[in-house]
């Protein structure tokens, strides 16, 4: 419904495929030349908690869940901020104006936790283990911020770079930030939310079976133990 309303719109402004494009359309146009969106994207770092035990560990990210445990968990949360503008022309005659887009996007992640179960002591192998495996979900966490920003980026630039657009008079701005809010910004936050399938291929039954018998049992002598402990 938002893309006929929105071509029938261009059509009026077009006056007609068949015709030249208008003075009006020529100003636009010429405006908007050389437009485009503006991309950032950063992370803000991330640091190692080594305060809180594996059982809550297991509980923050399986909450209800009794079986199996959680030796170490990597936490994060994506924020996308699109800031819009765009410099107007208004052809009051025909009643029509036209608005070229200034859109700002941000992606970032909060910083991010390394959580580590306090039973396992730093350099101790078991504890080694279990960081290289948490830095496995960092570095995929890295690793996809470009790639997403140049996606959305490719997308944006076919919907706006050097494009005007169209609507009736006293019309643009809102219909220009109606398919920010109603169209990209879903779109985006979307595409941010895809790492999450990453991040669960990593915490394969493979893995977690292999992390609880390395170091020689380690992991497995210190999770029986705490285990026996009431708690």
């Amino acid at each position: 419904m938002k893309r006929a309303w929105l071509a029938a719109i261009l059509a009026t402004a077009c006056a007609g495929s068949a015709q030249a494009r208008s003075p009006f359309q020529e100003r636009c146009e010429a405006m908007a030349a050389g437009s485009t969106a503006a991309f950032s994207s950063h992370d803000n770092g991330y640091r190692i908690d080594n305060t809180i035990p594996y059982r809550t560990l297991t509980q923050m990210k399986r909450p209800g869940v009794r079986q199996g445990f959680v030796l170490g968990l990597t936490r994060t949360e994506s924020r996308v901020a699109i800031k819009v503008d765009g410099r107007m022309l208004e052809d009051p005659a025909a009643g029509l104006e036209c608005v070229v887009p200034r859109i700002d996007v941000s992606l970032y992640y909060q910083p991010i936790v390394i959580y580590i179960g306090s039973e396992f002591e730093p350099d101790t192998c078991a504890y080694r283990e279990i960081l290289a495996h948490e830095m496995r979900h960092l570095n995929s966490y890295l690793a996809y911020l470009p790639k997403v920003e140049q996606a959305i980026s490719a997308r944006l630039a076919h919907r706006y770079d050097g494009k005007p657009l169209y609507a009736r008079s006293g019309q643009a701005r809102d219909l220009l930030q109606r398919e920010i809010d109603r169209g990209w910004m879903p779109y985006i936050k979307a595409e941010m939310s895809r790492i999450e399938q990453q991040q669960a291929a990593i915490d394969s039954p493979r893995e977690y079976a292999r992390l609880s018998k390395v170091c020689q049992g380690e992991v497995q002598s210190l999770i029986g133990s705490t285990r026996r402990t009431p708690s």
